[in-house]
């Protein structure tokens, strides 16, 4: 039954076109699609911190099917990206203006954690692997930080961007208490709410 299923699936390969990619899609998109996308001037989300404005299939619609996105990033004296990670998707980091501190935290081919911390100034570029824990902040004391950053993904940020506020609180206080090896009394004061924090402030 195997061997005539096969056969017969051949012979509609000769008379029925299969389509198995969007291509075809994508191209029709990227010819009806505006190709500029006013970045800085585009409406900002706007958190304690800094704000956010982002160029994705949703915001830009010639991106839809490009794997590819680009946000700028400002963040006020104190600001800072919530700690996260991203499960599908690598990010490149540029710095326009300011300074930024980093945290980049990875396995690597010996099978050890490493947490690489540094600075970043105008200029710097910065890649974070897909699916390693990162996060940065303004480091400077007078001036805001204004960052570029570019996603292999086309979709918003938010649909692959899990923070740390979502994922600790996620789990149940006595399993915290446990990993942590502190009493569950520990995290009585903790806020338990899962949702994105994206940008926030030192208080």
């Amino acid at each position: 039954m195997l061997a005539g299923a096969l056969i017969a699936d051949a012979a509609r390969s000769d008379t029925t076109p299969q389509h198995t990619d969007t291509t075809g899609d994508i191209n029709r998109n990227l010819n009806q699609a505006p190709h500029l996308f006013k970045l800085t001037a585009a409406d900002p989300t706007v958190y304690q911190g800094g704000t956010l404005r982002g160029a994705n299939e949703d915001t830009f619609p010639v991106l839809r099917g490009q794997n590819g996105a680009v946000y700028f990033v400002h963040l006020d004296v104190g600001g800072m990206r919530e700690p996260h990670w991203h499960p599908t998707a690598w990010e490149m980091n540029f710095v326009i203006a300011g300074r930024a501190k980093w945290t980049v935290l990875g396995t690597h081919p010996d099978g050890a954690y490493r947490n690489d911390v540094f600075d970043a100034g105008p200029g710097d570029l910065v890649f974070v692997p897909q699916g390693f824990f990162h996060y940065f902040e303004n480091a400077g004391t007078a001036d805001p930080l204004q960052v570029l950053i570019v996603f292999n993904t086309s979709a918003d940020e938010t649909y692959d961007d899990i923070g740390i506020v979502a994922a600790f609180n996620s789990l149940p206080r006595d399993v915290l208490a446990t990993v942590f090896g502190v009493p569950v009394s520990a995290f009585a004061d903790i806020p338990g709410e899962i949702k994105p924090v994206v940008i926030t402030k030192r208080p």
